[in-house]
């Protein structure tokens, strides 16, 4: 049975089928992005084991295919196999073992950023420190309340446990919250007085205000949704009211994008007015407590701080070429004691803690002079602990080809001075 199984699994009639419908897959995942988006279609049939169901040029097709993990993983299983199966430690061949190592490499460290990867977003305004950053994509309800004078106790309640609606308890707090209605995707709508305006969702907290409509959930880049949920509160003594909880109330890319579009319709004094109602305070007061609730991208808390010290945007004389994107931070880590400045622009990352910061985008120079805004900077933050792999398997990779090209080529010259 053993022999049987090495048989298969180190079989070249594998490897062919295995590229085969790797080759497939990925004609697949990529047309499918024009419907999917690219990041659902990556996470859909590249970054899964099993693929029920294909879209194609718009139809749903159920038709089952292998996902990236399972082919990448047959891969490697297959590659060790006839690498093992095969093997003979002669000098004539070293070359070709370690290509065959290089890329055995190259696929176990796709497979492991694949899987340990993660990537968020700090954005902060000069003179603003952060110890935080946010995922792009990601929400979670965050209750707050003071746990003593000098902290807070805090509950994230993650969007995919929002997104399956029904009644969420949590031990720190003394209510239930119930959620009735939940958007992945949402509109608001300012509730402007003298108009036909439908009944409110609700006339607590920023409802009273805006409405939220549902809108179609979007796969475009340059889009994103912004999920908004309806929840009940619920103690002992009986309901504390119903809410609308948004994204929209506290992404600051979005309030941003709201707060110039109410610019160019009403001014900046009334734009600054309505996103004040949009970003407002929701609270409820339970056993002499206040509890604060917000829809907020997911955070990621780091043990050390960055401070934006100076963002500079230049550009080339008498153009708008980008000549230079460059954050000037102050990290203070307080357990090593440590407290330095360093410079972060395009090419040029930092690398701490395990992290690597790029630079990603700016509101800085004559663009944030003219809008009036504070200058802004926004870092990827990028955690991605085998970083390293793919540079050590293409040097394995490389040296094993020119080993092994040097093996022949001696041979060959060898064998004509011979001649």
């Amino acid at each position: 049975m053993l022999d049987r199984f090495v048989k298969i699994f180190s079989s070249l009639r594998l490897t062919v089928v295995l590229l085969a419908l790797g080759i497939i897959l990925v004609f697949v995942g990529t047309v499918a992005q024009a419907d999917e988006g690219l990041y659902q279609a990556q996470e859909r049939y590249f970054k899964h084991w099993w693929v029920w169901g294909v879209t194609m040029f718009g139809y749903k097709i159920p038709m089952p295919l292998p996902g990236g993990y399972l082919i990448g993983t047959l891969l490697i299983i297959n590659l060790i196999a006839a690498h093992i199966k095969r093997f003979q430690f002669t000098t004539k061949k070293l070359g070709i073992q370690l290509t065959h190592i290089g890329i055995i490499l190259l696929l176990v460290g796709q497979l492991t950023t694949d899987l340990f990867s993660h990537e968020t977003q700090l954005r902060f305004s000069e003179g603003e420190g952060k110890s935080w950053s946010e995922s792009s994509m990601d929400y979670e309800l965050v209750l707050t309340t003071d746990a003593d004078s000098n902290s807070e106790k805090v509950v994230a309640i993650p969007q995919s446990v929002v997104a399956q609606g029904g009644e969420i308890k949590h031990l720190d707090m003394p209510f239930t919250l119930r959620v009735k209605e939940y958007w992945r995707n949402s509109e608001p709508v300012f509730r402007a007085p003298m108009q036909q305006n439908a009944p409110p969702l609700t006339t607590n907290g920023v409802a009273s205000s805006f409405d939220f409509h549902q809108s179609p959930v979007t796969h475009s880049m340059d889009t994103k949704n912004v999920p908004t949920a309806v929840i009940e509160l619920a103690a002992a003594s009986g309901s504390l009211g119903t809410w609308v909880v948004s994204g929209w109330s506290a992404d600051e890319t979005m309030l941003s994008g709201v707060r110039a579009s109410y610019s160019r319709q009403m001014g900046r004094e009334m734009a600054e007015s309505l996103v004040t109602r949009l970003s407002g305070n929701q609270s409820v007061n339970v056993a002499g407590k206040s509890y604060s609730f917000v829809f907020r991208p997911a955070r990621a808390y780091k043990p050390f701080s960055l401070t934006l010290l100076k963002a500079t945007h230049s550009v080339y004389p008498g153009t708008d070429i980008p000549k230079d994107f460059r954050s000037r931070v102050r990290v203070q880590n307080p357990s090593k004691g440590e407290d330095r400045e360093v410079d972060i622009y395009m090419n040029s990352p930092l690398r701490y803690a395990g992290l690597t910061f790029y630079q990603y985008q700016m509101a800085a120079g004559e663009m944030a002079a003219q809008s009036g805004e504070t200058p802004s900077s926004t870092l990827q933050v990028v955690r991605n602990p085998s970083w390293m792999t793919p540079y050590a398997g293409c040097v394995i990779v490389a040296a094993g080809m020119i080993i092994q090209f040097m093996i022949h080529l001696v041979g060959f010259i060898s064998r004509r001075k011979a001649a």
